[in-house]
């Protein structure tokens, strides 16, 4: 892809970008809310009530409960390209430490009956406020453009389920086929910038939970049993190999075990062990060897240890690669580029973070575009460029993970107004 064209944006859309400073402490006070009130996956009933009221207040038509909790407003404004907008909503199970005055103390369950805390450690704070605030932007300034913005609020984003419900819960049907679908994501790169990546910007996901069988018996008397510890423990050091052993050094891929859970008692040897695994591709290829052989070292220990029977799987969630249309990213970086400059507008290696927004353009067969805005203090990012211990930037998925509220509020605010204005021109 060549680096984005020169463009310059016409005097009456310029004027509206001076219309967010109006706006700031009431998006300050909105995104402040909802870091202080984060909801897990598939939970997001009060984000996505703030969300849907915001819409209706400023003319889109609203319809709620799409997925379970996802929202989809409509502004319609004459004949013209259908925008999708993305913002996803939900929080993660993680205990926030980030010292901020406005930290999240929520707590919650999760998907596996576990009594977590709940923080938004991926930005998705970030993610709703900046949509809702296009949103009201692009309807109080209708006469300059033509079109239709379809703003997506989707849920579980973070267990890869979110889109696929509400792609199932019929959007393809009910809503207007898009144009293009649209989404920005807050990283750790420098506040005020934007990174883009044509092609494969994200990588594939597999999670799989994996339960081990043995045969339990009193600790003093290992010979009795058929130990799910030992057979778990193995399983684990051998899938090292597959990354190290099966994949081409030109290819790339990522096993983690996030998870072993066996047993409760240190003189009882249990009788079953639970394994959740996360499996990161960039090739579909690579994909399918990579899951081919963890399933086969986990059968074969399974096997090799004399299990009464077979390991039972089952899939967590699954995320497709993100890839970016060229033309769609070109066109869409131009508009980007016209307001912020080519300086601010960099390009980024594919992320090894993974994401389900690009089903959307999948299932109606039209462009995506997913690019991402750096939260990050740009003196603390130099000085980790520059060879300083990577532990002191948080990075998404932390704790302690805190993008800078200033600039990345107004910054994404803008980049997903002048990307719409890229389609909406």
């Amino acid at each position: 892809m060549h680096a984005p064209r020169h463009r310059t944006l016409s005097p009456d859309k310029a004027a509206i970008f001076k219309k967010i400073d109006a706006l700031m402490p009431e998006l300050e006070t909105i995104y402040i809310d909802l870091h202080q009130n984060p909801e897990l996956s598939m939970q997001e009933v009060r984000t996505a009530g703030i969300a849907a009221a915001w819409m209706k207040k400023h003319g889109f038509e609203v319809h709620e409960k799409i997925g379970k909790t996802g929202v989809v407003a409509l502004l319609k404004n004459g004949d013209g390209p259908v925008i999708l907008l993305r913002a996803d909503m939900d929080g993660l199970p993680v205990k926030e430490k980030t010292d901020l005055d406005y930290a999240s103390a929520q707590t919650g369950v999760d998907r596996f009956g576990q009594s977590v805390s709940i923080m938004h450690a991926c930005g998705h704070d970030f993610h709703v406020t900046w949509l809702m605030a296009v949103g009201r932007l692009l309807s109080e300034n209708r006469d300059t453009w033509k079109g239709t913005v379809m703003a997506v609020f989707q849920p579980a984003e973070e267990i890869g389920a979110g889109a696929r419900a509400m792609l199932e819960d019929g959007m393809v049907k009910r809503f207007p086929k898009p144009t293009v679908s649209l989404g920005q994501h807050v990283i750790p790169m420098p506040a005020g910038t934007i990174g883009y990546k044509s092609g494969v910007a994200m990588s594939a996901a597999d999670s799989w939970e994996v339960k081990l069988f043995g045969r339990g018996a009193h600790g003093s008397k290992p010979q009795n049993s058929i130990d799910p510890v030992v057979m778990a423990a193995s399983t684990v050091m051998r899938l090292q190999t597959v990354v190290s052993r099966e994949v081409a050094m030109a290819d790339s891929a990522v096993v983690t075990v996030g998870t072993l859970q066996s047993g409760f008692n240190e003189n009882v040897i249990p009788d079953e062990a639970l394994l959740r695994l996360n499996i990161r591709t960039f090739k579909e290829n690579v994909r399918q060897r990579v899951l081919a052989s963890v399933k086969r070292i986990i059968d074969s220990e399974a096997q090799a240890s004399g299990a009464p029977k077979p390991p039972e799987y089952s899939v967590i969630s699954q995320f497709p690669l993100t890839v970016n249309d060229e033309a769609a990213t070109q066109r869409t970086m131009e508009g980007i580029g016209a307001f912020f400059g080519a300086e601010r507008v960099v390009t980024v290696e594919p992320a090894s973070g993974s994401e389900d927004f690009g089903l959307f353009g999948t299932a109606w067969n039209v462009p995506s575009v997913f690019w991402v805005i750096g939260g990050t203090d740009p003196e603390l990012f130099a000085r980790v460029q520059n060879g300083e211990d990577p532990s002191v930037m948080p990075v998404n998925h932390s704790p302690f993970y805190a993008p800078m509220l200033h600039p990345t509020l107004r910054t994404g605010v803008e980049a997903m107004l002048a990307a719409s204005y890229a389609w909406l021109d």
